[in-house]
């Protein structure tokens, strides 16, 4: 079904209202036939996404609210999570950073509701790595992530005014497969083997000589 507005080729054209085969509905605009510009789209399952279309597909800037209670906000492309947005998780964890194709990927800052701890740094194909900073209530750790885990040399820097320096030796982990809806995060901890204790330093990550 469809109330709106056409072209002279019989096209929905300009402003219009649709309810899908499927159940689904779509208030918003079309050109030649297709949902673009501005619209809100309604999922059947309770899902709904507000913002700008393309060529019935997601682009712009958009909000996305899922069936579990999460919520995207900011940029997509071509129906994907693309550019930069903000991801509201079901338990209020948070990440608000660089999107590509989906996934997180580039900089970052995920911040876990629970501990009000804080990851801040890279990220590839939704997975914390890189550089990045590990920020807690009273001291924080710096180092190299892979797959979501520290890894390698880094250091933790206390309030109380010293570092502890170190390095990650991995623990091995399974990891399952994502639903299309973001997964939270959970805190992992490979072991971490303390070297020496310091007064503060600058941090880099390669510009550091082990301990003798």
């Amino acid at each position: 079904e469809y109330d709106g507005e056409r072209n002279s080729e019989g096209e929905r054209h300009g402003h219009g209202k649709a309810r899908l085969p499927n159940g689904d509905t779509y208030d918003g605009e079309y050109e030649h036939g297709l949902r673009s510009g501005q619209g809100t789209y309604r999922f059947k399952n309770g899902a709904f996404y507000t913002g700008g279309y393309l060529q019935n597909k997601k682009h712009g800037h958009g909000i996305f609210f899922y069936p579990d209670g999460s919520k995207y906000e900011g940029s997509w492309v071509n129906d994907q999570r693309h550019g930069y947005g903000k991801y509201t998780y079901p338990n209020g964890d948070t990440y608000t950073g660089e999107w590509f194709n989906h996934n997180r990927h580039g900089q970052g800052t995920y911040i876990y509701n629970d501990t009000r701890s804080k990851y801040v740094g890279g990220w590839v194909d939704g997975n914390q790595e890189g550089e990045a900073e590990l920020i807690h209530l009273n001291h924080r750790f710096l180092g190299k992530f892979l797959n979501g885990n520290p890894v390698g040399r880094g250091k933790y820097v206390f309030d109380i005014g010293c570092e502890q320096h170190g390095e990650y030796i991995q623990s091995e982990q399974d990891k399952g497969e994502g639903e299309e809806e973001e997964e939270p995060l959970l805190l992992v901890a490979p072991k971490w083997k303390a070297s020496k204790i310091t007064k503060l330093t600058r941090w880099t990550p390669h510009g550091e000589n082990p301990p003798s």
